[in-house]
């Protein structure tokens, strides 16, 4: 009797150990399918990216600047020229007619007035033809936790109808400013992705924190 009892015992510890293995092949095979759809969906869009032309426009501000004192090129330009070199973009510069003060103190109260004020300052600089741009970065400090004035007339003076725009911006910390959400309904027809917020000061004292930072966000966008 004990021989036959342990004989059950043994045919039903084969079985149980059966269906695990069976049951942890097919998790493995359920794991291994959806690993293979997501790397073929990176590979889909890193193959789109590269059919896209792709331009980096960015609106940056030198003189005296939060923590870091005078600079003679931006945070935002530094930011702009680290996309550039990973997606071998265009680059423009967004300028304006009238320059912003180079004093910190000053620029912040002529840039509160104009956010106050819903301005457009003029551009002294102009995109030739934008129809040639699939996607388009846009780079930007954070003034009074709002994009600077002179982006809002940047995107309200073309047609991004089936465009791309991809923010980056920097600040006192590494967020973006929420407004950038309302991108599409300032920009007509585009449509917008995921972007980047890197401390301004940063990209003065530690540009390989920031680019290491802005190359893993390219490579998660596809690039």
């Amino acid at each position: 009797m004990k021989k036959f009892l342990l004989m059950i015992l043994s045919i039903m510890t084969m079985i149980l150990f059966t269906a695990c293995g069976e049951t942890k092949t097919e998790n493995t095979d359920q794991k291994s399918e959806t690993e293979k759809v997501a790397s073929s969906s990176q590979a889909t869009t890193a193959e789109a990216n590269k059919q896209s032309k792709i331009l980096v426009a960015f609106f940056s501000h030198t003189g005296e600047n939060y923590q870091v004192g005078v600079i003679e090129k931006g945070n935002t330009h530094i930011m702009a020229d680290m996309i550039v070199e990973t997606t071998k973009a265009d680059k423009f510069e967004i300028k304006t007619v009238k320059p912003y003060p180079k004093t910190y103190q000053e620029c912040t109260e002529v840039a509160k007035q104009e956010l106050a004020e819903n301005a457009r300052p003029e551009l002294s600089t102009r995109i030739d033809d934008i129809s040639n741009y699939d996607t388009i970065f846009l780079g930007y400090p954070i003034w009074w936790s709002d994009m600077p004035p002179a982006i809002y007339t940047f995107l309200e003076s073309y047609d991004f109808n089936g465009k791309t725009i991809i923010p980056f911006c920097t600040s006192a910390g590494t967020y973006m400013t929420g407004k950038e959400v309302n991108i599409p309904q300032i920009a007509k027809g585009s449509t917008i992705r995921d972007g980047l917020g890197v401390v301004g000061k940063d990209c003065q004292d530690d540009p390989e924190k920031v680019r290491e930072a802005v190359n893993q966000w390219l490579a998660s966008l596809g690039y």
